[in-house]
């Protein structure tokens, strides 16, 4: 493990003062540990915090403009694992941190009642409480539209869609350094009904679920792929292709 030291006094006293100003829990969770340690690892972050999802943990002090940078350590068990400390902070302009703006309460009611109460990548129904909110373009790459919110530009996804949008966006190069909105905009992630990528990598990708009276479709699938000896999605695939070709030859 990589040796740490508190870094307080290396810091500039107007980005102290910011740093202290955090009351969420999350985020002021990685900036304290940080400021006492030098930086935090996500071991750290899931074996003293229970943050199983990193990425998301700092991703949420990345929103309140703070700068962080990801790099390698080793763990305890002696692998290679992510960490994050304060990144360059030549990036803030005139010695400000603009955060994320808080969502208007009539927000989430303008996108229930424009899309329904489902997530836009499973679309999977759900009670309102539990679907959050979500820039189509991530806030990293486009920020919070000046002006008066459009909902087009948001969309509401369960929790775990948003955990799976977070991880490949974060690990998607134009995310990391190009920060090109259009390429986003081209990309499953902020476009599930019509993309031309995921995260850059040409792939086309159906997310399903089964839910209440459907659930036993669901179980007879997974009888027949294993009788098949297949896995599931190989399974699944395997029939929606033998269908497809079925209808070629029927218009031919």
């Amino acid at each position: 493990m990589a040796q740490k030291k508190k870094i307080t006094s290396d810091l500039p006293e107007f980005f102290i003062k910011r740093l202290k100003s955090v009351n969420a829990k999350r985020p002021k969770t990685v900036i304290d540990h940080i400021m006492e340690n030098g930086f935090v690892t996500t071991e750290e972050l899931s074996q003293l915090y229970g943050y199983d999802h990193a990425p998301r943990a700092a991703r949420d002090v990345r929103e309140l403009g703070i700068p962080l940078e990801t790099f390698r350590v080793k763990g305890k068990s002696g692998r290679r694992i992510a960490a994050y400390r304060f990144g360059d902070l030549s990036k803030i302009r005139d010695g400000k941190i603009d955060g994320r703006k808080a969502w208007p309460k009539a927000l989430k009611s303008d996108l229930v009642s424009a899309n329904g109460e489902s997530c836009s990548i499973c679309f999977t129904t759900f009670e309102e409480r539990y679907l959050q909110i979500d820039h189509r373009i991530p806030y990293e790459v486009g920020g919070t539209p000046e002006g008066e919110l459009n909902i087009a530009d948001f969309m509401l996804l369960c929790g775990s869609c948003n955990r799976a949008k977070s991880w490949s966006c974060e690990h998607c190069i134009n995310w990391k350094t190009d920060h090109l909105i259009d390429v986003c905009k081209k990309c499953y992630w902020a476009n599930p009904a019509d993309y031309k990528h995921v995260a850059l990598r040409l792939i086309r990708r159906l997310d399903i679920t089964w839910t209440e009276e459907e659930v036993p479709y669901y179980e007879r699938l997974v009888n027949m792929s294993k009788y098949a000896e297949k896995d599931l999605p190989a399974f699944v695939k395997e029939c929606l292709c033998h269908i497809s070709d079925e209808n070629a030859e029927d218009k031919t």
